[in-house]
């Protein structure tokens, strides 16, 4: 439950054509340290030029466990569908894959955590795919987690 079923360089590997080859249809996609810094409002220009090549593509929705307000100016800003806090990895998960109206294994989900993005994906189904933070700054103890987390940061079945 705790590994992913790929890890990726970077989110901008993650293309149309990726989901595409993997029979995947939607994303749901994680907000801090994945799509933007931690505790920044708007993402990287590259990240940015990403998101609108991959939305004119494929549906996707944010899932974050931020605070309300925040995120909804982040998410109006970001023209996209979502919801915080989603008190991942227990909830909201399958929230989202009723607004993406597909299958849970033909939606990726997208982040930075092994212990809400991925098992939370792991355990609606879904195909879940490991990206690295992009920064080192975040919360305290997610700090802490990350070194619990090193054992499952490689694909599951640990092929490279």
């Amino acid at each position: 439950m705790l590994f992913p079923r790929a890890v990726l360089p970077s989110l901008l590997h993650l293309t149309p054509q990726w989901l595409k080859e993997r029979g995947l249809k939607g994303v749901i996609l994680d907000l801090d340290n994945t799509l933007l810094p931690y505790g920044e409002e708007t993402p990287l220009p590259e990240h940015r030029a990403w998101l609108e090549a991959l939305k004119a593509e494929v549906p996707v929705y944010l899932l974050s466990n931020a605070l309300p307000e925040r995120f909804r100016r982040i998410q109006e800003q970001l023209g996209l569908p979502g919801h915080a806090p989603a008190l991942k990895p227990w909830l909201g998960f399958k929230r989202a894959l009723e607004v993406l109206g597909f299958p849970a294994r033909e939606v990726a989900v997208v982040g930075d955590q092994v212990f809400t993005d991925v098992l939370g994906g792991n355990l609606v189904g879904a195909y879940t795919v490991l990206v690295p933070p992009l920064r080192e700054k975040e919360f305290f103890y997610t700090r802490f987690i990350r070194m619990l987390e090193a054992p499952f940061r490689k694909p599951r079945g640990g092929l490279g």
